[in-house]
């Protein structure tokens, strides 16, 4: 059960409601018991022609047994269910507040199926918790300690045959089939997982896959992924079913036993014939409550996998944070930074120390693959990595939130949203149309209006357009740090040395950051850091490099040759 725990903890918030929905649950199985007992009863005593005013007593304490049946029952579902939808809710918003700070280096570690799988399927299996888990088994105990009390009254060996089914019923056979339950919720759960990743490559590769002609390929293996899944879900099910005709057919033999053993204690003279009736309705209705048990192992085993995998999801040991970015602008220093990507042996940083002054312009170069992307990533704490200090204190301390409240950032992939222009330029903030227009004019967007249609993801926009008008949002917006990588690698040389003009024009007094495997226009940049295989192998200025004749100057005559 100490998987479940963060469950059991959202649990406790919502203990009025589940106290109460036990409290109705048990209420309604004693009436549910003392109505069909009553209706033994009933029966066996009509038989002797009793006086006409004893029948309508009995009459109206089946009524009133059954109205307070209803209304227990309706108490019970509204309280229990009102719980359940409560604590899911809580978790959902706890996993996601948890799963936040992750991002993005969670999609280094899990496929975007798997994650979907996780993310929706196990949360959402985490509601059998209690009503599936928890809540069956303390019912039946109630339940069958009053009954067995009850009917303790009329033969003690009849009360022990209950207890002794009430265990074989409620644990022993459960037991039995949990072992089995486990292996089978853990290969439907994997196969689940593996469905949803191909389900999901399948949808975002298509255009690709039709393009290679790989589609047939795909669909084939989504189609095997398909049928393993629902073979195994078959397979589950009907060890479900299984489980409960077992446990079925075990109530009726203890019923049966109890007729016997009744029957027997009557030709004996221990117990009067009229309450056999009473003792086998008694026993075939107070079952009704080890039903649950049956189906509890599979819901177990959901909630338990759930949550473990879950946990894997969010357990990435990061030191708490504890402050927000301070005032003033932004410094930041690199001492001997190391960090290999999750499950890679290969370092993207090694041993990179340097500094960044407040207000300083600073570009980092190098070959794709050399680290610079990384780099960024990582001032951007979006992974924890010793050795980082923003203006004095360690990086991993400093609030995410508040360095993206101060901080203006480009990737390499930006995100644009279903809408028009307006609305994607807008997530800087509200500002005036003309303001909108200006940003568009300083990027060489002149020729869009703020009206005009934006698809997901910017699929009918050319790469330069989408990268220009991620630039034109960052002008709309001030900040102290500016990070930005590759802005302009798909814009023409021209615009991109207009665009450079804008952007130093709109940092100020920022402390500027360029990642780029671009080397013009780099002469204004106050120190140039030269990556290689995930080290810092030269720094400094444009005219310091170039009179080094280093790795820089070689890169610089590689592209010169190239663009001649």
């Amino acid at each position: 059960m100490k998987e479940l725990e963060s469950v059991l903890k959202e649990m406790v918030s919502e203990k009025r409601d589940i106290i109460l929905s036990v409290l109705f649950g048990v209420l309604a199985g004693i009436t549910a018991v003392g109505l069909f007992a009553a209706s033994g009863f009933l029966i066996s005593k009509a038989a002797l022609l009793p006086p006409i005013q004893t029948l309508a007593v009995l009459i109206a304490v089946q009524k009133l047994s059954s109205l307070t049946r209803a209304v227990s029952r309706y108490a019970e579902r509204y309280y229990s269910h009102r719980a359940t939808f409560t604590i899911l809710g809580n978790l959902r918003t706890s996993f996601y507040r948890r799963l936040e700070p992750l991002a993005p280096g969670i999609f280094n570690k899990y496929r975007s199926g798997d994650l979907l799988a996780r993310i929706v399927g196990d949360v959402e299996s985490l509601q059998h918790t209690f009503l599936r888990v928890l809540y069956p088994p303390i019912v039946l105990v109630l339940v069958f300690l009053c009954t067995i009390f009850f009917v303790s009254f009329f033969a003690i060996e009849v009360s022990l045959l209950l207890l002794a089914g009430a265990v074989l019923t409620g644990f022993i056979i459960p037991a039995l089939f949990a072992v089995r339950e486990r292996r089978l919720a853990r290969t439907v759960r994997a196969r689940r997982a593996v469905l949803s990743t191909e389900v999901t490559e399948l949808l975002q590769g298509y255009r690709d896959l039709k393009i290679y002609q790989q589609l047939d390929e795909k669909e084939r293996l989504l189609a095997e992924a398909s049928a393993a899944y629902v073979s195994e879900q078959r397979r589950r099910e009907l060890d479900g079913v299984r489980n409960l005709s077992v446990n079925t057919f075990a109530t009726f033999i203890i019923s049966w036993l109890v007729l016997g053993l009744g029957a027997w204690l009557v030709t004996e003279g221990e117990l009067d014939g009229v309450f056999l009736a009473l003792l086998v309705m008694t026993s075939l209705t107070v079952f009704e409550n080890a039903a649950p048990m049956a189906i509890l192992p599979g819901f177990f085993e959901d909630s338990r996998h759930a949550a473990v995998r879950l946990e894997e999801v969010v357990s990435e040991e990061r030191v708490q944070a504890e402050s927000g970015m301070p005032e003033g602008p932004v410094s930041i220093v690199f001492n001997d930074v190391s960090f290999n990507y999750p499950g890679e042996a290969r370092p993207a940083v090694s041993g990179v120390s340097f500094e960044l002054p407040a207000g300083s312009k600073t570009a980092i170069v190098g070959a794709s693959g050399s680290g610079k992307s990384t780099l960024l990533q990582l001032l951007l704490l979006m992974y924890p990595a010793t050795g980082i200090t923003i203006n004095g204190t360690d990086a991993r301390r400093i609030d995410q939130e508040s360095l993206y409240a101060i901080a203006n950032v480009a990737l390499q992939q930006n995100h644009f949203f279903y809408g028009t222009i307006r609305d994607n330029l807008l997530l800087a903030g509200e500002t005036a149309d003309k303001d909108l227009l200006a940003a568009l004019e300083a990027v060489a967007l002149g020729h869009l209006t703020l009206e005009d249609q934006v698809f997901e993801k910017g699929e009918n926009l050319s790469g330069g357009e989408r990268q220009r008008l991620a630039i034109a949002r960052l002008l709309l917006r001030e900040a102290r740090i500016w990070l930005l990588d590759e802005p302009t690698s798909s814009v023409d040389p021209v615009t991109e040395a207009q665009i450079h003009e804008q952007l130093l024009a709109a940092v100020k007094d920022g402390t500027f950051v360029l990642v780029s495997h671009r080397l013009q226009g780099l002469e204004r940049m106050d120190q140039i850091l030269v990556m290689d295989e995930g080290r810092l192998v030269e720094s400094g200025t444009y005219a310091e490099l170039m009179d080094a004749r280093g790795y820089f100057y070689e890169m610089k005559q590689i592209e010169q040759a190239v663009l001649a």
